[in-house]
């Protein structure tokens, strides 16, 4: 076990006595807690795309951390971002919908599990205004709960203007810079602010087609860069398919995840799920479809069959599935051993005859 420096210790001390206000220098051997301490985390609704992100159990998205989500137009990001708020009510959290595209749908959010009584709904059209609602929520926060988890959705930065583009003219020069500015003079100040408090920050934003792009990755976002640069996590979502039922209506569509971004785990992980619309994310189904890949659940035709966790065989078709995970051990043990499947372990003796290489790692 390593000792601390002595040297060192003097440098701490001497710096946190110079910044009277606040502490800056940190030792990370766990005797302090840092601003880079994960405080808390939000699950996004899936069991899948939670564990490619933190790469551990319980885990999602990092409160006091900065969360893109972004895709092309109905690739749910919206819905996706909706499920964070329903997750953070669930832990007795304050949820806050910051709303710019005036397409909020109550009738959804409460089938997903939204309380839309106690959930603060703003409608917000600027960026300067998005931004200093968000710094006055978190000053309040501060002042009156700083131990109560709040989760703030922007949905979405795309489609807010600045207070300059909503003057200006359109044919004249100089409108469509101001957006990336504002969003880099806010992006510093913010990201400092939710680093000490228990606030999770998510922006939606739009994926847009670069022009004259032949090799790399071909998309980008709106709004410049200052985003994907302060946002710890950014996962770019795709409509991979619908779901019909047996009238060819439309009820549902199938996602991919991909954390394209992630300073909580290792980056380009993906989850694969389908979210119905008057339930949301069937999370449950993503586990089956997971314990089916790593041979955890044989199948034969319509059935399954697996041990449970006293033993037993257990026989089962996939429409009772859901059925057997309400008994809550047998639940924590299919969830343990999707943990132990999917959860990236770091080996010291991990070497280059160990990688396989993958040439495109780009979306189509």
């Amino acid at each position: 076990m390593s000792t601390r420096d002595e040297l060192a210790g003097v440098l701490a001390d001497t710096l946190n006595k110079q910044f009277k206000d606040m502490k800056v220098a940190y030792f990370l051997d766990g005797t302090d807690t840092t601003p880079t301490d994960i405080k808390d985390f939000v699950s996004t609704g899936s069991t899948m795309l939670d564990l490619a992100i933190s790469n551990k159990s319980n885990g999602g998205i990092a409160v006091g951390r900065i969360t893109e989500l972004n895709g092309l137009e109905s690739s749910g990001k919206s819905l996706l971002g909706a499920h964070m708020l329903a997750e953070t009510q669930k832990k007795g959290g304050v949820a806050v919908y910051i709303d710019t595209e005036t397409a909020v749908s109550t009738e959804f959010l409460t089938a997903i599990g939204v309380d839309v009584e106690s959930m603060l709904y703003l409608h917000l059209e600027t960026v300067e205004d998005i931004f200093a609602a968000i710094e006055e929520i978190t000053a309040k926060v501060r002042e009156s709960d700083k131990d109560r988890l709040v989760t703030i959705l922007v949905d979405s930065l795309a489609a807010a203007s600045t207070k300059v583009e909503m003057e200006a003219d359109f044919d004249k020069d100089g409108w469509a810079t101001s957006k990336a500015i504002v969003i880099s003079k806010a992006m510093r100040k913010i990201t400092q602010m939710i680093g000490r408090q228990r606030i999770a920050l998510v922006f939606t934003n739009q994926l847009r087609q670069k022009l004259g792009v032949m090799f790399g990755d071909p998309w980008t976002t709106s709004g410049g860069k200052a985003l994907p640069f302060h946002a710890s996590t950014r996962i770019r979502l795709k409509n991979t398919g619908q779901i019909k039922d047996k009238k060819n209506n439309t009820i549902g569509m199938k996602m991919k995840a991909q954390v394209i971004k992630n300073r909580l785990g290792p980056p380009m992980r993906h989850a694969d799920f389908e979210l119905y619309f008057e339930t949301g994310i069937d999370d449950f189904g993503s586990w089956l479809k997971v314990m089916k890949e790593h041979k955890l659940v044989k199948s034969g035709g319509a059935w399954y069959t697996m041990n449970d966790h006293q033993g037993n065989e257990l026989k089962f078709q996939s429409k009772d599935w859901n059925k057997q995970l309400e008994d809550p051990e047998f639940k924590e043990y299919c969830y343990n051993m999707i943990c132990e499947k999917v959860v990236l372990k770091y080996e010291k003796n991990f070497g280059i005859d160990d990688v396989i290489v993958e040439e495109d790692m780009s979306e189509e």
